[in-house]
């Protein structure tokens, strides 16, 4: 599928590396403003790469996408809302266990995920091994390695980038498993959300985990539909 125009949504924790990336990618060619409504400031740029014009959106540095705060709200609204081709998600390499939990809520709501997993001299350094290629088959969607404060891996992530974009590189992701009693309590969850006007936007998986987490903005949701 060919592609000129692409939308990249940019998410990570904090102290990721996330803004080096994004200056990496978009260099000069970047504007500051605010998120519609909110105080909250809003970065933009763009890239070009193999033909396509990309347009880079800096969500707030987030280590969920549970509404507990603001800038979750933010970066999950974005992403589910405006449904950019791509979400890179921004991992610190030295700490997979916390890094990986947004990656695994953003392949719970079906986005079109690629992982950037930056840092990759300071896991090393640590004595860490990573075998990206098992990262990736596990999480089911490209992982390119990266050390953005020596912009290295940017061209590797934008042809990740592009591959998902244009359809050339599926994401399957994944499907966490939350033992019988929950799982058979997200069945039925999910048959409710299936039937509902909501199925079109959202993942009905998605958000039957949400409700079983009592998030009351999702409570809401469903209240309206």
């Amino acid at each position: 599928m060919s592609k000129q125009e692409i939308t990249i949504a940019l998410t990570g924790n904090p102290n990721s590396g996330k803004t080096t990336v994004f200056n990496n990618l978009t260099g000069a060619r970047q504007h500051v403003g605010n998120w519609p409504g909110v105080t909250v400031e809003k970065k933009e740029g763009f890239c070009s790469f193999q033909g396509h014009r990309i347009r880079v959106v800096d969500l707030p540095g987030v280590y969920s996408l549970t509404a507990y705060s603001l800038d979750e709200v933010i970066a999950r609204d974005y992403v589910v809302d405006e449904k950019p081709d791509v979400v890179v998600d921004v991992v610190d390499a030295s700490n997979l266990e916390r890094n990986l939990y947004l990656a695994v809520q953003l392949l719970e709501m079906k986005a079109n995920l690629v992982v950037a997993l930056n840092m990759m001299d300071v896991a090393e350094s640590r004595g860490y091994q990573i075998d990206v290629k098992e990262l990736s088959r596990l999480l089911g969607t490209p992982v390119v390695p990266t050390v953005a404060a020596k912009n290295q891996g940017t061209g590797e992530l934008l042809e990740a980038v592009v591959g998902v974009a244009t359809g050339n590189i599926q994401v399957s992701g994944i499907n966490m498993q939350y033992g019988h009693d929950v799982e058979a309590e997200l069945a039925k969850l999910e048959k409710f959300i299936s039937d509902s006007s909501l199925a079109g936007s959202y993942s009905p998986r998605w958000l039957a985990v949400k409700l079983l987490e009592d998030d009351r903005e999702i409570i809401d949701k469903v209240r309206r539909a």
